[in-house]
């Protein structure tokens, strides 16, 4: 059959669903809508800010809708959806709960773009989970949307290595590229059959991406050091690394390296001015990169000679 370009809702706000945009309106496809939370307060004078999904659409004069939700009180918003008439919509890190009279909306329902390989990580930070749990391997789910939290049919799914080196930024930026691209072939194989093949998701192999707060950042000594490496990469560059030093003060853990160290001091003990702290089973770490209280971010030596760290 003749592939029709489909006519897309796309609904996304950060920066991770940029390139995926940006890949659908270069395709043969149209973007009749974009959707996306609207501006909140940013910076030091909390001006009002729209989301970078908003500024990618405005720049390629795409109509933006900024509704604060689509519940049951809020027909307008769901009449206006509805009135649009598109044969799919794509959402990607949208952010706002979509109920079942938007999810069936579209002629064709809504595709998610996920950050992670399904069931594996379902929920609100798949990339920094992934990372914190010491997987060596994540990667992007293409999904059929419905009622549950990222419980829907997958339709396709690619991998990508997490490795000793990855962070939560790089893996995000890696995962956006791959996102986009899978999200036009998917696209393009709709517009040419008319249907999606998708498979089931197996409940027994699900685990959950709970949402990410600065508490999560907070440095445990007492845990070895792998996993303390794993906390680090997985949380930069938000919400962050942290520990209070013994002037109570917060000192962020920017980067870090594994050693084959092993001391029988007790964790959270200093070794040098190189910054190998002991942590959990006699375990190593060597702090490399730091952000003192009130100071630019520096190396762990600069840190303790300027005072920002007493050991």
């Amino acid at each position: 059959m003749t592939a029709q370009p489909l006519n897309i809702i796309f609904m996304g706000t950060p920066d991770f669903a940029v390139p995926a945009l940006e890949k659908i309106i270069n395709s043969n496809h149209h973007v009749i809508a974009v959707f996306s939370q609207p501006p909140r307060p940013s910076g030091r004078g909390q001006k009002l800010t729209k989301s970078p999904v908003h500024l990618c659409a405005e720049a390629c004069d795409i109509p933006v809708f900024t509704p604060e939700n689509f519940k049951k009180d809020n027909d307008a918003a769901r009449s206006h959806f509805k009135s649009l008439n598109a044969d799919i919509a794509v959402v990607a890190a949208y952010g706002l709960i979509l109920p079942q009279v938007i999810l069936e909306a579209p002629k064709y329902g809504c595709l998610n773009i996920h950050g992670s390989l399904l069931p594996r990580w379902r929920g609100a930070a798949p990339i920094q989970r992934a990372i914190e749990a010491g997987d060596t391997e994540t990667g992007i789910t293409i999904m059929q949307m419905e009622r549950g939290l990222d419980t829907g049919p997958m339709i396709s799914k690619k991998k990508c290595p997490i490795t000793k080196d990855t962070t939560a930024q790089s893996l995000h930026d890696a995962l956006s590229q791959i996102g986009a691209e899978m999200i036009v072939e998917t696209l393009d194989i709709l517009a040419r059959d008319g249907v999606l093949k998708a498979e089931k998701q197996d409940d027994a192999l699900s685990t959950y991406a709970s949402m990410l707060s600065k508490q999560d950042g907070e440095i445990d000594w007492s845990r070895p050091a792998v996993e303390l490496d794993c906390q680090i990469r997985g949380l930069n560059p938000w919400p962050g690394t942290w520990i209070k030093t013994a002037e109570g003060k917060t000192l962020k853990i920017l980067e870090a390296a594994l050693t084959d160290q092993q001391s029988n001091k007790p964790a959270g003990t200093f070794l040098d001015k190189k910054g190998h702290i002991v942590c959990g089973n006699g375990t190593v770490l060597q702090l490399q990169s730091v952000k003192p209280e009130n100071a630019k971010a520096m190396d762990f030596i600069s840190a303790v000679n300027g005072g920002h760290i007493n050991l």
